[in-house]
């Protein structure tokens, strides 16, 4: 089958859009990537071309436009590709418009916004049988007298957009103590214009080591079809505890696809999906903590394994033979983004949570990088002068205070 539909990528300055990126340039295809600032990253070997375009936020009735204009400007229509939760929010509010010029698997308005909002999700574990943690809404009444009967201290005050959370306050999540806590966080929350009580919600805390949180990561094709999976664990995330993975691994965990997949199927999902789980230590049990439906940060290790997910929603969207891959068993395959695991181990060390034998044994894995790349190494290089030049910039703020 001739590749000739250009694959257009949205939200290239994290490495999640660049996984994306290589993975299409790999088999030929065409790229453009859409950014509204320039990436730290740089441009990729495999896009031939990098436009900025409107924030999707402040202008997006421009965003659109521009978006529309450029897949006018091409002979085929393009496949559309998102790399952030902020991207699946704003494609299911322009769906009409976008499916008019682009082309992609999901057939079904919402759905994506519906499934991903930690909120709405509670209404499809329920009707699936599927466990998820207790929580209450932020704005629900006499929350704070409910959190102390209902989930107890210590739990989380967790937003249901992630994305713009971390924007705001740097952590993923706040971990409540106690009343005093909640109250306090409460007030915080209330009192940041950009965010609302309505928008958060406090949730009971599955207890347990990093390395009973889990992920399974599915394929959907026409129809449902299941065209592949794996399963992975993670060994450290940032923020500790509580915030996203840096240093992970493939493992096989049978359990977990047959716990999920009814979801999926009775939704009629199509295209790529991460289940984010935990088992709690105490009980066994295995909760589902939030659904990605957007490609995820350890992409450029699926891709090595050979599950090649953007390859595979690319094919799904142009109608093309969709390649298979289940696997299900161990590859000693570990992803690392170096970064901010940096920070990570830092804070394991600080809270005893791991020792420096343990971060130590941990390497001696064969690994896959979120961003260096041996066949496409600008990237790497540039991230490196924009890590240099920012904390230079800190540097010269805090020379310039004591002068």
């Amino acid at each position: 089958m001739e590749l000739k539909h250009r694959a257009v990528v949205m939200g290239t300055n994290y490495y999640i859009g660049l996984a994306i990126v290589r993975n299409l340039g790999r088999h030929n295809i065409k790229v453009t990537t859409m950014d509204y600032e320039p990436s730290p990253y740089g441009i990729s070997k495999y896009a031939d071309k990098s436009l900025i375009v409107p924030h999707y936020q402040k202008e997006e009735e421009r965003l659109v436009k521009s978006m529309i204009a450029y897949a006018e400007s091409l002979e085929e229509k393009p496949v559309l590709f998102l790399s952030s939760d902020p991207y699946v929010e704003f494609f299911d509010r322009n769906f009409d418009a976008l499916k008019e010029h682009y082309l992609f698997p999901m057939d079904q308005k919402g759905l994506l916004s519906s499934i991903m909002d930690k909120d709405s999700l509670v209404n499809y574990t329920d009707r699936y049988g599927i466990p998820t943690p207790e929580k209450i809404l932020c704005d629900e009444e006499d929350l704070v007298e409910r959190v102390d009967e209902e989930i107890g201290y210590p739990c989380i005050l967790k937003p249901k957009d992630s994305a713009s959370f971390v924007q705001l306050f740097r952590e993923k999540a706040f971990v409540l103590k106690n009343k005093d806590m909640l109250i306090d966080r409460l007030e915080l929350v209330e009192n940041t214009p950009e965010c609302d009580t309505s928008d958060c919600f406090v949730q009971r805390i599955v207890k347990g080591p990093e390395s009973n949180c889990y992920s399974a990561d599915l394929y959907y094709g026409p129809g449902t079809e299941l065209k592949g999976f794996l399963t992975t664990e993670k060994i450290r995330q940032w923020p500790n505890n509580f915030g996203a993975s840096t240093y992970a691994k493939q493992v096989w965990i049978p359990e977990l696809i047959p716990l999920v997949d009814p979801l999926f199927q009775g939704v009629k999902f199509r295209g790529f999906a991460e289940v984010e789980l935990k088992r709690d230590e105490r009980t066994g049990v295995v909760y589902l903590i939030e659904i990605n439906v957007r490609f995820i940060n350890f992409t450029e290790m699926l891709c090595h394994l050979g599950f090649e997910t953007p390859y595979m929603y690319y094919m799904d969207a142009t109608g093309g033979d969709i390649p298979e891959k289940f696997i299900t068993y161990d590859t000693d395959c570990h992803w690392k983004y170096k970064h901010e695991d940096i920070s990570a181990v830092r804070g394991y060390l600080r809270t005893k949570q791991m020792t420096f034998g343990q971060i130590v044994s941990d390497y001696k894995f064969k690994k896959v990088n979120s961003t260096w790349a041996w066949d496409d190494m600008g990237p790497g290089f540039n991230y490196f002068g924009h890590l240099v030049k920012k904390e230079f910039s800190k540097l010269s703020r805090k020379l310039s205070k004591k002068s």
